[in-house]
């Protein structure tokens, strides 16, 4: 019986795309994942809800006193799915990244 719940857990849809599905929209960034085991507990998250991600690494920078580049996982989704990204986030104690600020004389 084991098997047969093993086999059906791995039959689940991976909602993660590849870059060509985002080509001519704007991707949005929802989430920088500092640890891979973020980045993996986020990337089953976002499989589960149905949601449809694009992951890349990507270097930030890090620290308040001594800053440093460092690499993380970047998540993004289309426009018409941060809604429900930043929803299923919230829901699981992630904390989406904040919106862009719009420039002024926007």
């Amino acid at each position: 019986m084991e098997k047969i719940a093993a086999g059906a857990a791995s039959l689940k849809e991976n909602m993660r795309q590849e870059a060509s599905f985002f080509e001519g929209k704007e991707p949005v960034l929802v989430y920088i994942a500092k640890r891979l085991n973020e980045a993996l507990r986020l990337e089953s998250i976002f499989s589960n809800a149905g949601v449809d991600y694009g992951v890349e690494a990507d270097e930030y920078r890090g620290g308040f006193i001594f800053q440093r580049v460092r690499t993380g996982a970047f998540f993004y989704v289309l426009p018409e799915e941060v809604d429900k990204a930043r929803q299923v986030m919230r829901e699981n104690d992630y904390k989406p990244s904040d919106p862009p600020q719009k420039e002024q004389g926007d």
